[in-house]
């Protein structure tokens, strides 16, 4: 299954991190925008060109020790169909080098069009005859909340083709208890939803145990993320909130097993915004995200041990 890759990597790396490429135009050094803004007619195509570059020196500087990127869709789409080109050429290019990656798109529908976002994201379309990748992400963010209607057609994805699922459960934000804490019977709405990714993912375990469906659980709840981990053995968790958001590397560590397995955590501004924290130059952001990776990695290591 297409975690069994994810975990070769991190084992490789001794890694459980992603670095999320969400770039922000602000976050864009100065000296690559005044490069690219002035050489389009249509600023949203400079712009894109940018994005690409800038991320193409974070995936050069971390590729060797940073198993996975996980880009946000929305930061490309506001640069129209251009960020949309430079999105498909940065997943291709991050793979290119190694890299597993985790499209973060958070879809959420049922039927025709559930199976439209599991091609576009994660499989392939024919046209005619003709079998096309559109986008070839490795794994994808989804929302559950339409219950299994919108997750099954992925599902037939994940098996035909190797790829993963990260389903919502409990997320990072300040008001995400307003709906996922609310008690259905006498269980929360975020144990629900994952007893619900442990039923989809029964038939889609690899060698590890833990299954194709995995579940998004946020660094700031650490007492929930020890929970679920616990009553959730199979699913592998992606752990955002650490750094900017205010989780830290004790806030993690329940979201890993006894192997120091079971989990990735995410850092995107922390990483990518590195350079303009310290003395570093504009032009040294790669090797300022580099050098926070390493931090995050080493920081995270003092409290999970992969075996």
């Amino acid at each position: 299954m297409s975690f069994e890759r994810l975990i070769a990597k991190i084992k490789e790396t001794k890694n459980p991190t992603v670095v999320g490429l969400d770039p922000s135009f602000s976050y864009v050094p100065q000296y690559l925008r005044d490069a690219f803004l002035p050489e389009f007619p249509d600023p949203l195509e400079g712009a894109a060109y940018a994005v690409l570059e800038y991320n193409k020196g974070i995936i050069d500087a971390i590729c060797d020790i940073v198993p996975a990127i996980k880009p946000q869709a929305a930061y490309y789409e506001i640069y129209g169909w251009y960020g949309m080109k430079a999105f498909a050429e940065t997943i291709t290019y991050a793979q290119e080098k190694g890299m597993y990656v985790i499209i973060d798109g958070k879809r959420n529908d049922i039927g025709s069009t559930m199976e439209a976002y599991a091609a576009a994201h994660l499989g392939t379309v024919d046209l005619d005859g003709q079998i096309a990748t559109p986008f070839g992400g490795d794994a994808l963010t989804v929302n559950g909340y339409l219950g299994t209607d919108g997750i099954s057609p992925l599902l037939k994805v994940c098996k035909e083709q190797d790829k993963g699922i990260f389903v919502l459960v409990k997320t990072s934000n300040p008001s995400s208890g307003e709906l996922q804490d609310k008690k259905i019977n006498k269980r929360t709405v975020y144990e629900v939803m994952g007893k619900m990714c442990e039923t989809w993912g029964k038939e889609l375990r690899g060698e590890s145990g833990y299954s194709a469906v995995g579940a998004v659980v946020g660094a700031t709840y650490p007492e929930q993320l020890s929970e679920l981990r616990a009553k959730m053995p199979h699913t592998f968790f992606l752990v955002p909130g650490y750094g900017a958001q205010g989780g830290g590397a004790k806030d993690v560590a329940g979201a890993f097993d006894e192997n120091g397995l079971g989990a990735i955590v995410n850092s995107s501004r922390g990483i990518i915004c590195a350079y303009k924290k310290g003395d570093w130059a504009e032009n040294q952001y790669a090797e300022a995200a580099r050098a926070e990776a390493i931090r995050m990695r080493d920081d995270i290591a003092q409290f999970v041990t992969i075996k």
